[in-house]
């Protein structure tokens, strides 16, 4: 995935610009955003077809069920020797080089995603290492949200003036965490959304927006940056989707180092989540949906996004589908489509992108951002 440095100029003719819409000027503005995707890919199909000949009699079915289902063709896959830090490096280290910026330029580095390379130490620490970064380091986790949680954390530090230029770092690795050996058809049920789980890295700068011009017209474009952004969390559904191995619940037991999803309640919990946080994120900005260029949405099937569209209240031709093409990856789908918008020309300077997280747990987040 091609590393963008700063939103691109907009070939002629491939859309209309907005009209500026002004309000308190931005703390902070996403100066950046980067994907690395790993170049070995698997068709989900394939994978099905492999697991049911492998599996125990009746276990899986034989025909591929998971990618007619979902719609999801491919997933990324990390090589053998990589771990989540090397995901994130990777995106990391491409976005800070566009950037003309190297290692001392990071005041603090977050690490966010789902995946980590071990319980102890953050692996935060490990990819400052691999960077050659010597600020502060934290990890942020919250399931799909944790980038979106991140940039959170990031705006309100650099609106405090503790630190200008904050790096968030995304290492997904689900692939290895998803069960190939499925010993009857209840453990087929809870792994088989763990089939659409993708491999990525991300990397989203985070910087203190510049000051406001004194005797600014009108007339002049509204300022680019992170505008507001609402979140919020229905915990009684911790239990629907889960990784339980590792920690203190069930610190060795093997069986529980896989993924366990009942897909039909996590699809049911997120519909029931409701517009709410969205329209609060859009009122905090001044926004109407005429005011928003794109919506990313996380996304773990096409099949799904109809209903989570309508169940969000999204407007229809406002979003980007990358479930597909490249899986489900977790807390570096955001980047995924902005990166992705932004190369295509879908978005520019000016636009206002609404980024709209769901996540495990469940969590629901929205962000209101000006390119």
């Amino acid at each position: 995935m091609p590393i963008i440095a700063r939103p691109p100029a907009h070939p002629s003719g491939t859309r209309t610009t907005l009209a500026p819409v002004r309000g308190p000027a931005p703390a902070a503005v996403i100066a950046g955003v980067g994907v690395h995707l790993p170049e070995r890919t698997v068709r989900v199909a394939d994978a099905e077809r492999d697991l049911a000949r492998t599996s125990a009699p009746g276990a899986v079915p034989r025909l591929p069920m998971v990618s007619r289902l979902t719609g999801v063709q491919q997933v990324h896959v990390l090589p053998d020797d990589w771990n989540a830090s090397d995901l994130a490096a990777a995106a990391a280290a491409k976005l800070l080089a566009a950037q003309g910026l190297d290692a001392r330029d990071v005041d603090l580095l977050i690490f966010a995603s789902a995946s980590q390379d071990m319980v102890e130490p953050a692996t935060s620490h490990i990819v400052a290492a691999r960077l050659g970064v010597r600020a502060p380091v934290m990890d942020v986790k919250n399931a799909c949200n944790s980038v979106l949680n991140a940039i959170e954390v990031a705006e309100a530090l650099v609106a405090t003036g503790r630190y200008g230029t904050v790096l968030v770092a995304c290492g997904e690795a689900p692939s290895r965490a998803v069960r190939w050996d499925v010993p009857d058809r209840a453990t087929y049920l809870l792994s088989a959304p763990g089939y659409t789980m993708s491999d990525a890295g991300a990397a989203v700068l985070v910087r203190r927006a510049p000051e406001p011009v004194v005797g600014t017209s009108d007339d002049a474009p509204a300022p680019a940056g992170i505008l507001a952004s609402a979140f919020g969390a229905e915990s009684t559904h911790w239990d629907v989707g889960m990784l339980p191995g590792g920690g203190t619940a069930f610190p060795r037991d093997l069986d529980r180092t896989y993924f366990e999803i009942d897909g039909s309640r996590l699809r049911d919990a997120f519909l029931a989540l409701g517009p709410g946080v969205i329209l609060e994120a859009l009122d905090r900005a001044g926004l109407t949906w005429d005011d928003v260029a794109l919506v990313a949405v996380h996304q773990v099937a096409v099949a799904y996004l109809a209903d989570v569209h309508e169940a969000l209240g999204l407007p229809e031709g406002r979003t980007i589908v990358t479930v597909a093409e490249h899986g489900n990856v977790a807390s570096a789908t955001l980047p995924l489509q902005l990166a992705t918008a932004l190369e295509s020309g879908r978005v520019g300077p000016g636009d206002v992108v609404l980024l709209v997280g769901l996540a495990g747990g469940i969590s629901i987040g929205a962000m209101a951002v000006r390119l």
